[in-house]
């Protein structure tokens, strides 16, 4: 498989639509922000089970001779948020309006993002240029995906109950199937008066006002007051330097730090001859993705509850602690940490270089399955990652943000290039992004091989609820056989199952062209010219 090449930007998202909305604004003079905005609206139309505004979104910001910035639109648990609230449950329900339970911070990172390209990138676009495609899509329809329609009707017993659904996602009671056109009316609406107000207006104007009826007349615990309080906050990123340069990836409350631990305990305990593509390159990033799991699993939730700075457990110590409990010949114990989680990524290079990786998420597909009937929002369920139990490092509170498995990742190699790569799949995305990555980078693929390759998935995620190490059929069978020997509970799927996610990844060379890779097991295009 040949990459994708492009001289004057490229644009790639987990569908096609998505990727020709970035491909648009780049070629009517918008930067990568403003591109990645095109798409992350349009994305939130056409891939409705996937992504939505109702969910949360993290960003990573690079451009040349800057540091590398990242915005957290991560919405935080309702005042009235805490455990009194589920009495008597064991668990916070996935599903229906209590599931509903944090606020949705997508448009302010949108926001946030759009001020940063005017501020700092000089970009001129304005935000309602950048809503087009999206409202377009809303109002004239879209053709409906093999993916909407397989997980519409997986998921439709549970998600037909709740208030809205039906109406939104249904078509005269029936599942819409692939190809045939579906609208989003109320949607339309809400965009256009998003496009005409700005993005604050979800949170202290119009639109905050009608949410805040919609949130109350679903039985949502969340209140305009809540919106109002929410801001979207620009910061660093985490970061890690190993010797094929510098990587970076997203703060808490995300699990950015495991997809950087991985990388960076493999690469210490690299040996020659291991390649991503054999057992040893393959058991030595499962291991690494088991230490880095536990590390965050122990130490990750809200920043402001954690006791830790999460830099310093990316220092030499802890890399090394982690590289000598690992066995090179054998599966170690796994204490099979569990997470959902539907997502999409999307990736941007302009041409002055500057580049996004950006991804955002509703959680489960479809989220909540809550849909608010005034603005036509479906809500995200990411607050059901909170724990009911008081004293835990992820327990309910009112104001704190929920764990993340989003995670945007960029790299700047030591050579020049720099690689900006993402992938959807709860669980799975520090381990796809490990994938490829180390497939790019030690393994001899070019990055769109890199992202189409045979992938490996250890333990639970989204859609997922076995513990197994996953790994797709294309595997030579005598891999498989090996691993299980080493111990590993080895389950082969599909060729090209959507289970290992939804990856992406471009390249911009130093001399300044471009090459891309897309996921076959997505709807997705690398969109470059």
């Amino acid at each position: 498989m040949n990459p994708i090449l492009g001289t004057r930007g490229a644009a790639v998202a987990s569908h096609a639509l998505a990727s020709q909305a970035g491909l648009d604004i780049l070629r009517e003079g918008g930067n990568a922000i403003e591109a990645t905005i095109a798409m992350a609206a349009t994305l939130a139309v056409v891939y409705p089970h996937m992504t939505g505004i109702g969910g949360d979104g993290f960003w990573l910001l690079h451009a040349p001779g800057a540091p590398m910035r990242a915005i957290d639109a991560c919405g935080a648990a309702g005042a009235y948020v805490g455990p009194e609230l589920y009495a008597g449950l064991s668990t916070i329900p996935w599903r229906g309006p209590l599931a509903a339970n944090t606020v949705a911070g997508t448009i302010s990172g949108w926001g946030a993002a759009h001020e940063h390209s005017r501020t700092a990138w000089g970009g001129k676009l304005p935000f309602a240029r950048l809503l087009e495609s999206a409202i377009h899509y809303a109002r004239a329809g879209f053709p409906v995906t093999h993916s909407q329609e397989e997980n519409t009707r997986a998921k439709r017993a549970e998600l037909e109950p709740q208030p809205g659904f039906s109406a939104t996602f249904l078509q005269d009671g029936q599942v819409p199937s692939y190809g045939q056109r579906h609208h989003f009316p109320a949607l339309t609406a809400t965009l256009e008066q998003l496009a005409h107000a700005g993005a604050q207006d979800f949170y202290t104007g119009d639109l905050a006002r009608s949410i805040g009826r919609d949130l109350a007349a679903v039985g949502s615990p969340i209140m305009l007051s809540d919106l109002e309080a929410h801001r979207a906050e620009l910061k660093a990123p985490l970061e890690t330097r190993i010797a094929a340069g510098q990587l970076f990836n997203m703060t808490p409350p995300t699990q950015g730090l495991a997809s950087l631990l991985i990388l960076a305990i493999y690469d210490r305990i690299r040996q020659p001859g291991w390649s991503p593509d054999n057992v040893p390159g393959i058991h030595g990033l499962v291991e690494a993705t088991k230490q880095a799991f536990i590390l965050r699993d122990r130490h990750i939730g809200d920043p402001g509850q954690m006791t830790i700075d999460p830099a310093h457990l990316l220092d030499e110590a802890t890399i090394a602690a982690c590289a000598a409990a690992i066995p090179l010949d054998r599966a170690s114990p796994w204490p099979a940490p569990v997470s959902d989680g539907d997502t999409t990524w999307m990736g941007v290079i302009d041409s002055e270089g500057r580049a996004v990786s950006m991804i955002q998420s509703i959680y489960f597909e479809f989220g909540s399955g809550v849909v608010l009937p005034e603005t036509g929002i479906w809500w995200q369920n990411r607050g059901c990652s909170f724990d009911l139990a008081p004293g835990k490092l992820r327990s309910l509170a009112p104001g704190r943000k929920p764990f993340h498995t989003l995670n945007p990742a960029m790299a700047r190699l030591a050579d020049g290039r720099l690689l900006v790569y993402g992938t959807m799949g709860g669980e799975g995305q520090p381990q796809t992004q490990a994938a490829l990555f180390s497939r790019y980078i030690w393994g001899g693929h070019n990055i769109r091989s890199a992202v189409a390759a045979p992938r490996w998935l250890l333990g639970r995620t989204w859609a997922e609820y076995s513990t197994t190490l996953k790994l797709e059929s294309r595997y030579a069978p005598e891999i498989v056989d090996t691993l299980r020997t080493m111990g590993h509970p080895v389950e082969v799927v599909a060729d090209f199952d959507e289970r290992m996610g939804h990856a992406g990844a471009l390249v911009l060379h130093p001399d300044g062209w471009i090459e891309g890779g897309e996921d076959p097991r997505s709807d997705g295009s690398v969109a470059s010219w």
